[in-house]
């Protein structure tokens, strides 16, 4: 049976963490990792890592009294990469490949994640879009492409904010009109929600909606019934980050993941190293 043991360390740290980016008080740090570890000692870890952060991080916003704690960060590495977005846009129209430089945008992008890790105070993006260009993607372009071009609903599952600068990049090069993003329905580490969609111009673009949950994942029987409607209809997912592959890669429906592969339960399950950036069709699929 796959367990999720290996999640419990990220879990503490993100209670730490979030405590300290609301307060100073070493008194509500105490009393917030206390409580997320008492949490845990009942938690079944049979279930998704994002079900796990889903419940921990509940925890964690009553008891630092902070309805969004990492909203400071989101904001952040939205400005971060929106300070280069143009110069990003003009790289990719000008390749001989646009979309496959842009879906190579999106997965550096994928590394701004928190929840993998929380110390991004030293993240470079100039090294994260080095290492993302120079490094292949394991999986089938040329068949995501076709499969792209063919579909006529398609809904775009985006994961962290800052990355969701980087689906921007990716969708503008898509046939737009055919796609419709969805965001988380409310904060969860440092996810994106509508408002971060708004902050880095995505509304203006594409169709948005979120999610209904509050699950750093899709967490289906935990989403508003509008969202499981959309998600019914539509004939392809593009679902980005670890969360969203956890949470759907056992669901009947032709989904392309797109990720970086950032912990060791996800790097034996695809049977890929730490760090190989993944662009991989569910297989469920008839």
């Amino acid at each position: 049976m796959k367990t999720y043991l290996e999640c419990v360390p990220c879990l503490i740290r993100h209670a730490l963490d979030a405590s300290r980016m609301v307060t100073n008080d070493e008194t509500i740090h105490e009393k917030t990792v206390r409580e997320v570890v008492i949490a845990l000692g009942k938690f079944d870890f049979s279930r998704t890592s994002p079900e796990m952060a889903q419940f921990i991080h509940r925890l964690i916003r009553k008891y630092t009294d902070s309805a969004d704690p990492y909203k400071k960060h989101k904001d952040r590495y939205n400005k971060l990469v929106l300070n280069d977005y143009h110069k990003f846009s003009k790289k990719i129209k000008s390749s001989d490949k646009p979309v496959q430089l842009a879906l190579k945008f999106a997965i550096a992008g994928n590394i701004i994640d928190f929840a993998a890790n929380s110390n991004l105070e030293n993240f470079s993006l100039e090294d994260a879009i080095k290492e993302a260009l120079s490094t292949p993607i394991h999986g089938n372009f040329d068949e995501f492409y076709n499969t792209v071009v063919k579909a006529e609903n398609i809904l775009y599952l985006t994961d962290n904010a800052g990355e969701i600068v980087f689906d921007r990049l990716l969708i503008e090069q898509l046939p737009k009109e055919k796609i419709t993003v969805a965001v988380r329905g409310a904060p969860s580490i440092n996810d994106a929600t509508f408002e971060d969609a708004q902050d880095v111009g995505l509304t203006d673009i594409v169709k948005v909606i979120d999610n209904g949950s509050d699950a750093p994942g899709t967490i289906l029987e935990d989403c508003s019934e509008a969202f499981k409607k959309k998600f019914e209809e539509s004939d392809l997912i593009i679902a980005k980050g670890q969360g969203n592959f956890e949470t759907l890669n056992e669901v009947e429906k032709d989904i392309y993941f797109i990720l970086k592969v950032k912990c060791a339960v996800i790097s034996r399950e695809l049977d890929l190293a730490i760090g190989t950036p993944v662009l991989r069709r569910n297989s469920l699929i008839d």
